[in-house]
């Protein structure tokens, strides 16, 4: 999957010689944590909430008139220029890297300069729930694996002939040396004849658990 497939296109911006009082309207208004800063389609920079309130005075202890230049000060002043960006033929799981090792919330999608789009961790998060179909009525199994070539192929011959359709497959290393861990979400509610299928081919269950009453 590619961020141009899960970038927001109707972006809310503004621009460098705008004020921070604008900036502050624009993020409470359209409940927004990031605005991207852009000069004739190019971006320049992003702003955040927490720069905006960084930027705003305590309306205690700063004088009305003061608190007003404050307010009115272009967002030039406060824009972080050196913004990390992803394109919109980049990976998913690359922009979500980004963000994770960056400690960032968003990325602007650029191409040449030119601002496309923008996607944030939340973006990534309902990726993620999509991709391993969690959202539609469907059920979990997760089993133990030997490391082997062939054998997520083994395994899903047996979907194949309990006729049952497999929505997501997640493949991640085991607790032990030489074993992976199969995770299917498939279309049914009630997995007990995949389960003891799975079982009489020889693997071990992770999930469910006959112990935990869930079989």
């Amino acid at each position: 999957m590619l961020v141009e497939d899960i970038m927001r296109r109707s972006l809310i911006t503004i621009e460098p010689e705008d004020s921070i009082r604008l900036a502050l309207l624009k993020i409470h208004q359209h409940r927004i944590r990031h605005l991207p800063v852009v000069s004739e389609g190019k971006l320049v920079g992003i702003i955040s909430d927490r720069d905006v309130r960084d930027a705003c005075p305590s309306i205690i202890s700063t004088p009305h008139n003061e608190d007003e230049k404050i307010l009115d000060t272009p967002v030039s002043s406060i824009i972080r220029k050196n913004v990390i960006t992803a394109h919109p033929l980049d990976f998913v799981e690359e922009a979500a890297l980004a963000l994770y090792d960056n400690c960032i919330g968003c990325l602007p999608v650029v191409v040449n300069g030119e601002l496309k789009g923008m996607i944030t961790e939340t973006d990534i998060l309902y990726t993620l729930i999509e991709l391993m179909g969690v959202h539609h009525p469907s059920s979990h199994i997760e089993l133990e694996v030997e490391d082997k070539a062939g054998l997520l192929a083994d395994v899903a011959q047996i979907f194949k002939e309990v006729n049952c359709n497999v929505t997501s497959v997640l493949v991640f290393p085991g607790k032990q040396p030489g074993k992976k861990n199969l995770v299917f979400r498939v279309q049914t509610i009630d997995p007990r004849n995949i389960v003891s299928k799975i079982e009489k081919a020889g693997y071990r269950m992770i999930w469910p658990r006959e112990s935990e009453g869930l079989l």
